[in-house]
């Protein structure tokens, strides 16, 4: 399973929370403690926002502790909204198309988890897929169709909304295909104001989530940057977390 932060607050030079911390992200590349797969070495990406319209990305195919260009650029970046992910693929091809977060107009989305037996299901679920928005999809995993599905069921009108809808429809469609395998969606996605972040499954397992909110700072995490579990805050199943740049974080809970 993949591993991901999302940060938003006072900019901050990227490095500080992808590098600069006792289980950063980069760390969590090599060592996950929280997770079945120890090592996300298929890749890696970042997505910023700074003064243009649309955030910034930035993708490779290196593991993330082994790429000196993605060090560089967050030693020198600072934003005050930013998402990272480090990648451990579930079948689909180890590719800059494939790594998280995936953008699409002022929007970033990022994954950890599966749709089960996703070949099964792939083709219909790329069908629910607005025509309109179909030839933007440039790679071939399941966490970038959920991103457009998100789109095709009114995301920037409704993010609450084309959240539970979207899930509601891959769990539909997993059961007209009498799929038996999880569906995992811990996810986070943001429009450049505010984030988004899901955990959910359909089993008792779903990818774990924490949040911290101190001084400004908020951090939506895979699991904790540091061993102090004091100030992390776990997510419980099937909830939905809010964060808006003006401050705080709201916790709800999916209505399905």
């Amino acid at each position: 399973m993949c591993r991901w932060l999302a940060y938003s607050g006072t900019p901050i030079y990227m490095d500080e929370v992808i590098f600069n911390q006792k289980n950063s992200l980069i760390h969590q590349s090599m060592s996950a403690r929280l997770s079945h797969v120890t090592t996300n070495g298929d890749g890696f990406g970042i997505g910023w926002y700074g003064e243009r319209d649309v955030p910034g990305t930035f993708h490779d195919i290196l593991p993330a502790w082994n790429d000196a260009n993605l060090h560089t650029i967050t030693h020198h970046v600072k934003s005050g909204l930013f998402l990272a992910h480090v990648r451990a693929s579930t079948g689909t091809a180890t590719s800059r198309a494939n790594c998280h977060p995936f953008r699409h107009k002022n929007w970033l989305f990022m994954h950890n988890g599966q749709v089960g037996e996703y070949q099964k299901v792939r083709r219909a679920l790329e069908a629910r897929v607005d025509d309109s928005l179909y030839p933007c999809r440039v790679g071939t995993t399941d966490s970038e169709l959920i991103f457009y599905l998100l789109f095709s069921e009114g995301l920037e009108a409704d993010p609450q909304g084309a959240i539970t809808r979207t899930i509601a429809f891959v769990r539909q469609t997993m059961d007209e295909h009498n799929i038996e395998s999880a569906f995992r969606f811990t996810a986070v996605l943001s429009n450049g104001n505010s984030l988004y972040a899901i955990r959910y499954a359909t089993d008792p397992e779903p990818p774990t989530l924490f949040w911290r909110d101190e001084n400004g700072q908020r951090l939506i995490v895979s699991e904790p940057l540091d061993f102090e579990a004091d100030h992390w805050h776990e997510v419980a199943p099937s909830q939905l977390l809010i964060a808006e740049r003006s401050g705080g974080i709201r916790e709800l809970c999916l209505t399905l």
